[in-house]
């Protein structure tokens, strides 16, 4: 059976050789930290598992002690030339789009055929996970189709793929720190705190109020941790499971996926989900930091309003 522990050992190994051309890199004045950081976190995605969780944690410490002291620098490493790039644009056009595209239709059309068909029943994957293993394969064959259709120098794909981590930097491990951040809330009561001053506020019987809180946490958490996974075990302790789905009666499949859309409301407006919205801004040389953010908000706001009354008017029919 292929489990998620064969996609972190896929990604550890990546982050490995990116360890490994990091530290060959002389054009990079700050190779060492480069190497370091993604050393470790190969590190973490290798071993992890076996770590005890004081290791784990200060293997994490020294992450954030490599990105907080500007340990890392921008890598710049040949792959192909501009006018090669150039006249594979002009002659493939729209078609170089198909690897990319080839990676969700593997994920979802791979999903559906292995819930809703006889391979299903074969137990391939582990339960619950086939997503995600789908994924992972859906970029293996990506890949392949490339290096078959393209015939790209066999290293560039890992020296295109560091080139693209070192630009983002410490921000693309952001999303998977936060997440831990708030199982850690979680596990630590945060919920049950929230939930208790939420009671206090609201009226018995108010079941649009206590929607209205849900979601205006999950966004608000969101802004303030930068990540709606973070967001979700704190306001679903809080008010999701005990309030809308045990005290009201609501449809927990409605209350918690449009619940995390209320939390993406909020990664639309804030500077904490760098990865999202600082790191484009950078990339895109815009003039304001912000900027990505800005043009959001006409978005985020709305779709805030519908997601509330998604959940009012749909999940407790």
């Amino acid at each position: 059976m292929i489990t998620l522990e064969w996609l972190y050992l896929l990604t550890g190994l990546v982050f490995a050789i990116w360890t490994v051309l990091s530290a060959r890199d002389a054009s990079n004045g700050k190779r060492w930290g480069n190497a370091a950081f993604w050393g470790l976190l190969s590190a973490s995605f290798l071993f992890g598992l076996y770590l005890s969780d004081l290791a784990n944690g200060i293997l994490v410490l020294v992450l954030v002690a490599i990105a907080g002291f500007g340990g890392l620098g921008r890598s710049d490493p040949p792959t192909t030339a501009p006018q090669e790039r150039a006249a594979l644009a002009a002659r493939f056009g729209n078609r170089l789009f198909i690897p990319a595209l080839a990676i969700p239709l593997t994920a979802v059309v791979g999903t559906l055929l292995y819930n809703y068909s006889p391979v299903g029943q074969w137990g391939l994957f582990e339960p619950r996970r086939e997503t995600l293993i789908l994924f992972g394969v859906g970029v293996l064959l990506a890949l392949a189709l490339c290096h078959v259709w393209l015939r790209p120098p066999i290293s560039a794909p890992m020296q295109e793929g560091r080139r693209l981590m070192d630009s983002i930097g410490w921000a693309a491990v952001l999303p998977q720190m936060l997440a831990a951040l708030g199982a850690l809330f979680a596990a630590a009561g945060v919920g049950k705190v929230i939930g208790s001053l939420a009671g206090d506020i609201m009226p018995q019987g108010s079941v649009f109020l206590a929607v209205l809180l849900y979601c205006g946490g999950m966004a608000m958490f969101t802004i303030i941790m930068g990540n709606a996974f973070a967001a979700f075990p704190v306001m679903a302790t809080a008010i999701g499971i005990p309030v809308l789905i045990h005290q009201y009666g609501g449809d927990a499949a409605v209350i918690g996926a449009v619940g995390m859309l209320a939390g993406f409301c909020g990664t639309l407006l804030t500077p904490m989900a760098a990865n999202f919205n600082i790191v484009p801004a950078a990339l895109l040389e815009l003039k304001s930091q912000n900027g990505v953010i800005r043009m959001q908000a006409g978005t985020a706001i709305p779709l805030f309003a519908c997601n509330v009354a998604i959940i009012y008017f749909l999940a407790f029919r």
